[in-house]
């Protein structure tokens, strides 16, 4: 009982952690984070802890390449992909119970021995692509080994009850992965496997964790060099669009250089030693613009009511999503006149970060995104995309908005 509680904790504490980008857009984010919160802001204070809230992957861009583009579909892929796994044993599982059939060798059982487990599994590792903090990739580590333990658990207790049939089934089939296909089956003892000792199982968990979060650290790297970074002036600049990119090359110059832009860089101490200044470039009516400052209530996400929209969205239709949620609508088909001179597709939004490094590492713009450093945002401008005109400059209040919140940096 214990084993099978430790076990379903872990599972409910790993979705409940990669489910967090589906609670922070809707109503009960409040109430998440009222809880959760502190356990970030602990663990973000330390710099032993700190990267346990980073980011490994890109989740407020477009992946700038189709490597990375294939890693966030795949996170999709799998989650609906167990789930689905997960449902239709289970379903088998307990209809086997009440109808008295005895152990379920069937359907995807007749391959694996754990099925369940590894539908299970597949989905933590799609929602941990989907939310990608390296917190969640140590919650599907504990997860997984979690689920060893209870797997070898049940095994024994299902050779205790019935033996010689079982032993028949435990030659044929793999454990979570299909057995190769062998001339002669590996022999298999029809008596129960000896539980986990306490050095072997950490060894293992350590193991487990060390390359699931080492997988991480290199996608985050990998990540952190394909991102489209440009200097311009001073200023390093990040395009969320990929359309955007030669738009932010024609426009900063202008931006940079409007006095009121300026005196607020020298103001803030941005273009000073020791500061580097990230300039986001984003379409003005980009849904994700919280999580980088807090330019509004209007995207203050858990302060609306579409979640169930942009869930689905987001889950089950990443393509659209990846290609309609980033970016600005399209322009072919309108007609020309004053009135488009106001349409939001024709504005541009440069968030200004202040990036400092305690430890002193601003070399390059990829420093930027480096763990350690502290961003704080300072101002946001509104610029004309066609007569480089700006709309407005407005002061943002400290974080994002979602407060204290550890957002993802790209």
């Amino acid at each position: 009982m214990l084993k099978h509680l430790s076990a379903n904790s872990a599972i409910v504490l790993a979705f409940v952690v990669a489910l967090e980008i589906v609670i922070m857009i809707s109503p009960f984010a409040a109430f998440f984070y009222s809880v959760f919160n502190p356990v970030l802001l602990v663990l973000n204070q330390s710099p032993v802890t700190r990267w346990l809230t980073a980011f490994f992957l890109p989740h407020m861009i477009v992946p700038p390449d189709d490597f990375l583009m294939g890693i966030r579909l795949a996170g999709s892929w799998f989650f609906i992909l167990g789930l689905a796994i997960f449902l239709a044993c289970a379903f088998q599982v307990y209809l086997g119970k009440l109808l008295k059939k005895g152990p379920s060798v069937r359907g995807l059982y007749r391959i694996i021995r754990h099925p369940q487990y590894a539908g299970l599994a597949l989905a933590a590792l799609g929602l941990a692509i989907m939310w990608p903090r390296f917190l969640t990739l140590v919650l599907l580590g504990v997860m997984l080994f979690l689920y060893y333990i209870l797997a070898r658990d049940e095994e024994r207790r299902m050779l205790d009850r019935f033996g010689q049939t079982y032993k028949d089934y435990l030659e044929r089939t793999g454990m979570f992965l299909p057995q190769p296909v062998k001339k002669t089956p590996t022999p298999v003892r029809a008596v129960a496997p000896a539980p986990v000792r306490i050095a072997r199982g950490a060894a293992l968990l350590i193991v487990l964790i060390a390359f699931l979060t080492g997988c991480g650290f290199i996608l985050r790297i990998y990540t952190v060099h394909a991102l489209p970074l440009q200097r311009i002036g001073s200023t390093d600049v990040l395009a969320i669009a990929p359309d955007d990119r030669e738009q932010a090359t024609e426009l900063l110059p202008a931006v940079l250089a409007d006095s009121t832009v300026s005196l607020k860089l020298r103001d803030a101490g941005m273009d000073s030693a020791g500061h580097r200044i990230l300039a986001y470039f984003i379409p003005v009516d980009y849904v994700m613009q919280g999580m980088i400052a807090n330019t509004g209530d209007e995207w203050k996400l858990f302060e609306h009511h579409k979640t169930l929209g942009m869930i689905t969205d987001y889950i089950l239709h990443p393509v659209a999503h990846l290609s309609g949620g980033h970016s600005h609508h399209m322009m072919e088909g309108m007609k020309h006149g004053p009135e488009m001179y106001a349409l939001p597709m024709m504005k541009r939004r440069v968030i200004f970060i202040d990036v400092t490094d305690p430890y002193g590492g601003l070399r390059s713009p990829d420093d930027d995104f480096g763990i350690d450093v502290i961003r704080t945002p300072r101002f946001f401008v509104d610029v004309h995309l066609h007569t480089a005109e700006i709309m407005q400059v407005r002061d943002t209040p400290a974080g994002s908005g979602w407060g204290t919140v550890p957002t993802p940096m790209f």
